[in-house]
């Protein structure tokens, strides 16, 4: 699973972008200062971080600058108030991917930190496969043997997790907790609805029920 490291000092904000991230099936950790910021990025155990530049304890561009100079080539999408041109350039110009200001839409914040996983990857695959079953993730359709088929938001998501894990048992917590974020129900059945959906949809036969444990993306 893609690993983002958040570094953002204000709760309200990281948890926002935590929660964001992880519903839509990556793993998130969150730290509050620049030394952290640095100390994770040189790990090596993440693939892109979030970065806030008005940390406690140190800006934000020194924590690029010393990650940069210690050899750390961490994808990093500044994350900031800061809305002059000259910061801008700046994030840039040290070694930042992209730069996004305050106040922003999630939407736009997810499809930069995907494009930067593609490009970060030389060119990961835009379309997933499982057998004749692919989804787009540029044009967010599904398409079989059967055809093309238009995709709600919820159901692109719930089947881009099945096309990620494909041939993993996924329970309905496990879903939920991607799909749907900080806000579903446990006792909710809502799982079960977008599955019958998407059966419907594409086709009965990728979904597998595994009884007591969840949902299995078969093909």
């Amino acid at each position: 699973m893609t690993s983002i490291l958040i570094a953002e000092d204000e709760d309200r904000i990281s948890s926002f972008v935590r929660k964001g991230l992880t519903a839509n099936g990556f793993a998130t950790t969150v730290v509050t200062t620049g030394r952290d910021a640095v100390d994770y990025a040189l790990t090596g155990g993440f693939d892109l971080m979030v970065l806030d530049l008005g940390l406690p304890d140190e800006d934000g561009f020194s924590v690029l600058r010393r990650m940069r100079e210690m050899g750390s080539d961490l994808p990093v999408v500044i994350l900031t108030a800061r809305d002059g041109v000259r910061d801008t350039v700046t994030g840039l110009e040290i070694g930042a991917d992209d730069y996004m200001t305050k106040p922003f839409r999630f939407e736009e914040l997810l499809a930069r930190v995907r494009l930067r996983m593609r490009t970060d990857r030389g060119g990961e695959a835009t379309v997933l496969r499982a057998g004749d079953l692919a989804l787009d993730l540029r044009t967010r359709r599904a398409s079989t043997d059967g055809g093309t088929v238009d995709l709600t938001a919820r159901e692109f998501a719930l089947l881009e997790m099945f096309l990620r894990h494909h041939g993993q048992v996924l329970s309905r917590q496990q879903i939920l907790s991607q799909v749907w974020g900080y806000d579903y129900d446990p006792g909710s059945n809502v799982v079960d609805v977008y599955i019958r959906a998407l059966r419907k949809k594409i086709g009965g036969r990728y979904f597998e029920t595994v009884r007591g444990m969840g949902y299995r993306l078969a093909g």
